[in-house]
């Protein structure tokens, strides 16, 4: 009797493409980052690649919003920046699987996309059994026409035509010889690649749900698709706070120490800028305000970093399934100057938020030396936050 030996299962890992500007959907930031049913619309994808039993890993390309947008990054995964094309940004996330084996398998999906699910990888990773690729397809169901210059050509035959979907599978050899076999030849996707060095790529049932975000009207569709359902309202709260300037402390402000004479006092690090912040995000949420969560009686609140109650209130938006659209501080302070600071603030704000900085503005003014800040006694901090919380 012989004994049959069964061949290791191959790792499969994910690349998940979130680099583009998405220009075409006409949003303020890259349509990647835009909510979707209480969450950005490429933690849709990263999710299901995460939660299916299959994928070990895998690699999220994209620049430092799109990072700080989905941070921590599960376990097995890894980050890669984008190129000035696709076809770049997955050589990137190649490079990142340097340590991977060629006949481990890959999957590589466009995070506009946000429908994938366990069904079609699933049949990805069968046809991938007998075949070195494969994609998902769907029938076109529409009459086709030629058109120039506004006017209906000639019918166009669909019988043999099927629309191209991803996440698209292959082995990882046989993607690393295609893109290495392109010599800077540009493809809209990896199949088009791996045809062209010669490998069959074979073809499995596609899924309606894996309709891709191009324009802005595309997320009604996709939230009747995933039935998200939830209708987004627009909050928005302010916030103010103000601090004695004493000798013998340090000047905590915006969640960075500046170098001054004075210091600011105060039960915590008395951080005006996050002090604000913070109360500007509960009032939107209709949930009091710094000193009911964190009572100035209470001790365990001495000397604390402001950083802890800002991410507090960041964190409150989360479980009521929410989001910060937009966030705007302003200093008030004769002295330290703000201004050569502003971008370290701004960073270190969208730091503790896990947001974009983009979405945060930080300004400073004086009050023209009049007042308790114009005679350099204090500062003072105002901050409206505008968040979005699903409808009740």
């Amino acid at each position: 009797m012989i004994e049959s030996v069964s061949s290791p299962v191959p790792r499969v890992a994910a690349i998940l493409l979130a680099g583009g500007t998405g220009k075409r959907a006409g949003f303020e930031q890259p349509k990647q980052l835009e909510w979707l049913g209480g969450k950005p619309v490429l933690c849709w994808s990263l999710e299901a690649f995460d939660a299916h039993p299959a994928v070990s890993g895998g690699v999220l390309v994209g620049n430092g919003d799109v990072k700080a947008a989905v941070a921590p990054l599960p376990d097995g995964w890894i980050s890669a920046d984008p190129g000035a094309e696709r076809q770049d940004s997955v050589a990137n996330a190649l490079a990142a699987l340097a340590d991977w084996e060629d006949d481990a398998i890959v999957l590589v999906h466009d995070a506009a996309r946000p429908g994938v699910g366990p069904v079609v990888i699933d049949r990805l990773l069968a046809a991938l059994s007998h075949a070195d690729a494969a994609i998902p397809t769907l029938p076109v169901p529409d009459t086709l026409v030629e058109q120039a210059d506004s006017a209906a050509g000639d019918v166009m035959g669909r019988e043999r035509l099927a629309r191209v979907q991803t996440p698209q599978a292959f082995r990882l050899g046989a993607l690393r010889r295609a893109h290495a076999a392109a010599a800077g030849a540009s493809a809209t996707d990896d199949a088009q690649l791996v045809r062209q060095s010669g490998t069959a790529v074979a073809t499995v049932a596609g899924d309606a749900r894996l309709h891709k975000l191009t324009y802005a009207e595309d997320m009604a569709i996709l939230s009747g698709l995933l039935g998200t359902g939830a209708m987004m309202r627009t909050a928005v709260g302010m916030g103010y706070d103000v601090h004695r300037l004493v000798e013998g402390k340090p000047l905590w402000i915006g969640g960075i120490e500046i170098a001054h004479s004075h210091g600011l006092e105060g039960h915590s690090d008395a951080d005006v800028g996050l002090h604000a912040l913070t109360d500007a995000i509960l009032g939107a949420l209709g949930d009091g305000d710094i000193g009911d969560h964190f009572p100035p009686t209470d001790p365990q609140w001495r000397g604390a970093a402001s950083h802890r109650f800002l991410s507090f209130a960041g964190d409150r938006i989360a479980a009521n399934g929410g989001r910060i659209a937009h966030l705007d501080l302003t200093i008030i302070a004769e002295a330290p100057k703000i201004g050569p600071h502003r971008v370290a603030i701004r960073e270190r704000i969208a730091e503790i938020l896990a947001i974009p900085v983009g979405r945060v503005s930080v300004k400073a003014t004086t009050t023209e030396r009049l007042g308790f800040t114009g005679r350099r006694e204090g500062i003072s901090a105002q901050a409206v936050a505008t968040i979005q919380l699903p409808e009740n």
